[in-house]
């Protein structure tokens, strides 16, 4: 369906800015009026990160009037694989500051504003307010929630994209602007179980995707700004990098959507962590009093080393991440072998019968905690699990590994 465009024209085009887009000034479907509607544009991006980094460039390079950039995060190493809005020199630089310097040498045109706080349910409202358009370029299930309940609100249409591996998804939510068009609780009316869906820093992520599909997000911004094509209201596009597929999947409205159905229950922003969870109920009772720190954990290996005391120290993560870094000691069984049983076998056959303690860890501290309550429900009542995991370790015990 085609949607009439979301700005005015702004009044004119400069010599200069005529020079510039000259490539888009003479394709028919977008010409002089469409790009003055991407001048008049305001448009906010949320994260300058994996997807945030293409959809700035290219939003920029486009012409968009004005972008808002919410970003709280700084530049680290890691991050450079993907996030090709930043360089060697923005290490240890905020995110927002690092994108708006290299927006400025792609489009001095551009106005950029910065929004240098983590999104919450006490400035979200305010942030988004006054934009035409927003580009949700999140990385975890909370966030994008609360983006899509607070656009709903303030009658903001949002293109939205998720990243994973090899894989990517992408759509157009515009509830208030489309008559029967869903939002993202009508095609994830829940979040998935804690754990289940692992984040890009603990599953990985192909660095040119989040080319692919922040550019998919772009396409989809110029078309709804400008009012040109069919964008992706109503419909779910699916990419697999590996077999270079796409899949285009039609997503209806949900009469039952708690937000905006027929009898809504969301009526105000809500606790998104809660709705979410970090960490399923099960662990995070297993975690309670059970949870030691990375500096306890080094006194018991001193301990372990002189004889006076002993465990089994696990780590829960993948093959690949045990070969990036380590804590000196452990013994890798990957979280899916406690989720399929087999791990319970190998903790019998590492504990003496349940003799030694077993301290579990993972790279953060959240999957240590999902298989924490596994070994407990096997009778291991005084196993542990390690706060922060490995990163803790890196940056508090031992910072000449690699961190990831």
């Amino acid at each position: 369906m085609s949607i009439p465009p979301l700005v005015e024209p702004a009044d004119e085009l400069s010599i200069d800015e005529v020079r510039r887009y000259s490539r888009h000034l003479i394709i028919p479907d977008v010409g002089m009026a469409g790009q003055k509607r991407l001048k008049n544009a305001k448009v906010l991006v949320i994260g300058a990160g994996g997807l945030g980094s293409p959809a700035l460039l290219y939003l920029a390079a486009a012409g968009v009037g004005t972008l808002g950039i919410a970003e709280f995060d700084e530049v680290d190493e890691s991050n450079l694989q993907r996030q090709v809005i930043h360089g060697v020199s923005d290490i240890g630089k905020s995110k927002a500051l690092s994108a708006k310097e290299s927006i400025a040498e792609i489009n001095p045109y551009v106005e950029v504003v910065l929004h240098e706080e983590r999104l919450d349910n006490d400035n979200v409202l305010r942030i988004f307010e006054g934009y035409d358009l927003i580009v949700d370029g999140t990385d975890n299930f909370a966030t994008r929630y609360m983006v899509n309940d607070a656009a709903y609100f303030l009658k903001i249409p949002y293109v939205w994209g998720s990243i994973y591996r090899f894989d990517g998804q992408a759509s157009v939510f515009a509830p208030t602007l489309v008559e029967d068009a869903p939002c993202y609780r009508c095609l994830y009316p829940e979040p998935p179980p804690p754990g289940m869906v692992p984040s890009c820093a603990e599953g990985g992520v192909l660095g040119v995707l989040c080319a692919s599909i922040g550019s998919i997000q772009v396409n989809e911004a110029i078309k709804l700004l400008a009012g040109i094509g069919e964008p992706l209201v109503g419909k779910l596009m699916i990419y697999d990098a590996l077999e270079m597929s796409y899949r285009k999947l039609k997503v209806r409205k949900d009469p039952n959507c708690a937000l905006c159905g027929e009898n809504p229950t969301v009526t105000e922003l809500i606790d998104y962590e809660s709705f979410c969870g970090a960490v399923s109920e099960e662990a995070a009772d297993a975690a309670a009093g059970a949870t030691i720190s990375v500096t306890q954990l080094e006194h018991m290996l001193k301990e372990r080393e002189g004889g006076s005391r002993d465990f089994v120290l696990i780590d829960v993560r993948e093959p690949n991440e045990f070969e990036i870094n380590k804590i000196p000691g452990s013994v890798l069984i990957p979280k899916g072998e406690f989720l399929n049983g087999n791990a319970i076998s190998r903790l019998t056959e590492l504990t003496a019968d349940g003799a030694k303690q077993v301290v579990l860890h993972c790279k953060s501290g959240v999957r240590s905690a999902e298989c924490l309550a596994i070994a407990k429900g096997a009778g291991y009542a005084d196993a542990v699990h390690v706060g922060g995991g490995v990163v803790a370790w890196v940056n508090q015990i031992d910072p000449s590994q690699p961190s990831y």
